[in-house]
């Protein structure tokens, strides 16, 4: 795949004549879709479908990405297919159908809570294999507490306060936050620490909250696989990802009344003009309810 990348470099620069910069812009976001790919098991473009690049940019969301950086890398890879159809590296271009990229701009997309609920019991709060609880907790801890992908992945055992009824986050810059933990996944965890996780520790040094069967550390890849394996489970048809249940959280909470500062504070936005999106998602529930239920809508 590298080699066909160094191809399409080589036509947009000296026969598209596209300047150093936009042709290094083009090499830094394909690469990063290529490392994306070789993480799943994909060898050949040939392999890429329409739902993988969905998930690439859905990762890209979960990496909390400008919308603008999302945007422009919808483009290069809408390009970079083109480019492969025209040379026969590809027999169909995968992208033709694909929204245009100002849509990634408007809204977060969400779940409802009736699809929240589907999500998490995918997988049973009661199972009696580790891995299947060991599951169920991480999406009740994500929901709950709005947690990003890499977030989840660097708690310890240590991070979550049964006295406090709080949760220690890391997030991005390494900024830590304290996020209230309600009941459910508050109990979830404690069922997790007496009874699941001894069952994968094989290190005692270990301070992982999530482990592997191996016992080693989840990253945010199997996490991200997690998240999808439920939605799957649930029949959810939207393309659901791990910042999906941060969307979530921050969606629901402001339906329901909470304050957008106190938003802002637990979902760890340094700007309230990033937490503000969400009032836009807020004003298009009221306009869709009010398209449904008002009879001169």
């Amino acid at each position: 795949m590298e080699r066909v990348l160094q191809h399409f470099l080589g036509y947009v620069s000296l026969e598209k004549g596209l300047s150093v910069n936009s042709v290094g812009a083009y090499r830094s976001d394909l690469q990063d879709f290529i490392g994306f790919l070789r993480e799943r098991g994909t060898a050949s473009f040939l392999e890429v479908t329409r739902e993988m690049i969905l998930d690439y940019l859905g990762s890209c969301k979960d990496r909390e990405m400008e919308s603008a950086t999302l945007a422009r890398r919808l483009v290069a890879i809408k390009v970079f297919f083109r480019y492969l159809t025209q040379e026969h590296v590809v027999a169909r271009n995968v992208t033709e159908v694909m929204d245009s990229p100002k849509l990634w701009r408007i809204l977060p997309e969400f779940m409802s809570a009736a699809e929240v609920d589907a999500l998490l019991n995918a997988f049973s709060a009661t199972a009696r294999d580790p891995l299947e609880f060991r599951n169920r907790c991480i999406l009740e801890l994500m929901y709950a507490c709005g947690l990003r992908v890499s977030e989840t992945a660097g708690l310890t055992v240590g991070s979550l306060n049964f006295d406090e009824n709080i949760i220690r986050a890391f997030g991005k810059g390494s900024k830590e936050r304290i996020v209230p933990v309600g009941r459910t996944a508050r109990e979830l965890v404690r069922r997790y620490l007496e009874r699941v996780r001894p069952l994968l520790v094989k290190d005692s040094a270990e301070t992982a909250l999530f482990l592997s069967n191996h016992g080693r550390k989840l990253d945010r890849i199997r996490i991200w696989e997690i998240v999808k394996q439920a939605a799957d489970i649930a029949g959810i048809r939207k393309n659901i990802h791990p910042h999906t249940l941060r969307h979530s959280f921050a969606s629901h909470l402001l339906e329901n009344g909470a304050d957008l500062r106190v938003i802002q504070e637990m979902l760890g936005h340094a700007d309230i003009g990033t937490t503000q999106i969400y009032t836009h998602v807020d004003q298009q529930r009221l306009l869709s309810v009010h398209k449904k239920f008002h009879p001169r809508a």
